[in-house]
């Protein structure tokens, strides 16, 4: 194990978890995003009021997402389970 292996395996690591949280946090970003702009039309300066339509935005996201989302985790843990018997 050399660190060119670590360093490609801490890569797809990082990738991966982008890649899941993205819709989430790409649908949260719009939702809060018109949100204020909504408020700042409408001159409402309530803090409250942009959290209900990002958590609702992003537990429809998950709904959605989710087969998608435990095929890709689960498609990375099995190219590590794969990896550890060339391991030494």
């Amino acid at each position: 194990m050399d660190t060119q292996f670590i360093v490609e395996l801490a890569r797809n690591s990082i990738y991966t978890t982008l890649l899941v949280s993205s819709p989430m946090l790409i649908l949260a970003l719009i939702v809060g995003l018109s949100i204020s702009i909504l408020q700042s039309i409408t001159q409402i300066q309530e803090m409250t009021l942009t959290f209900i339509p990002k958590i609702i935005a992003v537990a429809i996201a998950l709904v959605i997402f989710l087969p998608w989302m435990i095929t890709t985790v689960v498609s990375f843990a099995s190219q590590l389970f794969s990896i550890i018997p060339t391991l030494s």
